[in-house]
């Protein structure tokens, strides 16, 4: 008796769900019912055995309500396909049930699958992102707020989008200078300097109107520089312009090529004469690797030297009165680690040149700079550096050097100690410096921190070498000074560092000019 009201009661519930799945409502909408609508019948599931979780048939939405319809993917369960946006606005649906797409009729409600929306479902992606409510503080804790679980910038229940456009807005820097300076040092005397400088320079953008000047536009934009300097002074005086082109070009495509074209007018009051050039200079570089370039340039220029101390007691220095020409052809091989051309603390400087000159006078010339810099010691945070550096400079040149390119040692950019040229070969009866054909010049020097800011080193070194009128070394000319000095560094008057040295000559020659004290001062605005 009751295995039959079992049988009976199992037979009448397979009925009534078979009848309720194959009738479906009507449509809510006439404008959303097709004119002929057919509606599949869902399939019926077999009853499940007592003890298990019987498994509901899908509900299948009226047809105006499928446009299209669509089967979850079993590997994607509860996420949309890539680049989908509607699920910012639509529920997901159950692995292999009907996914719904298209415009509900019932604002926050699915009649089909029964999905009851919350009231803030249809906010904006933005607003989903937005911070929740920070948790209530604990009342033993007042002012600590509690840990939550909301993270403030994604929520993790809300996928991201798969990719975010991203605008980029950029103003250019500023790349041209207008800088007014003077300096005072032992070698030169009282300079002056006036630069006008630009980086950004395009010599193809002539201005079109006066509004191409006022904004800025005109001859900029091309990568190129220009530079113009005016440097007047008390004994010498300097004008020069140039043009750079970085990256040379065969048509539109850029090679590791570089350009330099430069002139220039130069005039320096010596004590035996006075020398006035005239000239220019195109060069082509070639950067092999970061540090490491190369470069081949020429010269052309007029020397004038009038103005004669001596007449007729120095051979070499009557045969250059006059006017002189020079042309050149030159070879210059440069690998440059340092971290700043001044002060520098480590890295090195290699540049090995060889120049041929024809004119006037036909004579080759070679020269070797070498300098090295070890950072010793520094704080963790990379100032208060110590650095031991050395260098030399090794040079020769043909017999056929005039007076005026022959090489000379003296003052605070060569042998410290001595005065300007000081250190150079004389001819004893007139005392006229004649200098030498050859040069070997050497410095160790030891830099430290004095002020905590770095704003303040000292120096101690020790310069040696000799310049000799022929390729030889003569003990009786070899020069020794040791001192120590100071740099100061004042942001406000440029990058170059105050420099005051104070050296004492241990060996030189007998006819050498002892100036102890050197200094370098400059300014910039």
């Amino acid at each position: 008796m009751k295995l039959s009201l079992w049988f009976i009661g199992n037979c009448l519930a397979v009925a009534a769900l078979a009848t309720g799945c194959a009738t479906a409502p009507p449509a809510t909408s006439a404008l959303l019912a097709p004119a002929t609508t057919t509606v599949r019948p869902a399939p019926v599931r077999a009853a499940q055995p007592t003890g298990s979780r019987a498994r509901p048939a899908p509900v299948v939405a009226p047809a105006a309500f499928r446009n299209p319809v669509t089967t979850a993917s079993p590997q994607s369960k509860n996420e949309p396909a890539a680049g989908n946006s509607e699920h910012m606005r639509f529920p997901m649906a159950a692995s292999g049930a009907p996914v719904l797409r298209g415009q509900n009729p019932v604002p926050g409600q699915n009649p089909a699958s029964g999905f009851q929306a919350p009231a803030d479902y249809n906010r904006s992606p933005v607003e989903q992102f937005a911070q929740e409510p920070l948790p209530t503080p604990s009342p033993q804790f007042p002012g600590v707020v509690p840990p939550g679980s909301v993270n403030p910038l994604v929520q993790p229940n809300v996928p991201l989008p798969p990719s975010v456009d991203l605008d980029v807005f950029v103003d250019e820097t500023r790349t041209g200078r207008f800088m007014f300076g003077m300096g005072v040092n032992s070698n030169l005397g009282v300079t002056g300097q006036i630069v006008v400088d630009e980086r950004n320079f395009d010599w193809r953008k002539a201005p079109t109107s006066w509004a191409d000047i006022v904004n800025g536009t005109a001859w900029r934009g091309g990568g190129q520089g220009f530079r113009l300097e005016a440097m007047p002074g008390s004994q010498v005086q300097r004008y020069l312009g140039s043009f750079t082109q970085p990256y040379l070009y065969i048509g539109r495509i850029p090679t590791p090529f570089s350009m330099n074209t430069s002139g220039f007018f130069y005039n320096r009051r010596f004590f035996d004469w006075n020398e006035q050039r005239l000239g220019g200079r195109l060069a082509l570089g070639y950067r092999v690797t970061h540090d490491l370039s190369l470069s081949g340039a020429v010269r052309a220029e007029n020397v004038n030297i009038s103005n004669l101390r001596v007449v007729g007691l120095v051979p070499e220095l009557d045969s250059v009165a006059g006017n002189n020409d020079l042309f050149s052809g030159k070879l210059t091989l440069t690998h440059d680690t340092r971290d700043t051309p001044f002060a520098a603390t480590q890295g090195h400087l290699f540049e090995v040149s060889y120049e041929q000159v024809f004119g006037s006078f036909d004579y080759p010339r070679g020269t070797l700079d070498y300098r090295q810099y070890f950072l010793v010691r520094e704080r963790p945070d990379g100032s208060g550096r110590h650095s031991l550096s050395y260098n030399f400079r090794l040079g020769a040149s043909g017999s056929q050097t005039p007076i005026f390119e022959n090489f000379f040692a003296g003052g605070f950019s060569t042998i410290r100690g001595f005065d300007f040229r000081g250190a150079s070969p004389v001819v004893s009866a007139a005392r006229v410096v004649v200098g030498g054909q050859f040069q070997f010049l050497g410095s160790v020097e030891y830099m430290f921190p004095i002020t905590a800011n770095d704003m303040v080193k000292g120096v101690a070194f020790v310069d040696y070498g000799t310049v000799e009128r022929n390729i030889e070394i003569h003990s009786d000319n070899y020069r020794v000074a040791p001192g120590i000095g100071l740099r100061i560094s004042i942001p406000a008057m440029g990058p170059a560092p105050l420099a005051l040295d104070l050296a004492f000559p241990v060996a030189h020659a007998s006819t050498d000019d002892i100036q102890n004290f050197s200094f370098f001062f400059g300014f910039g605005r």
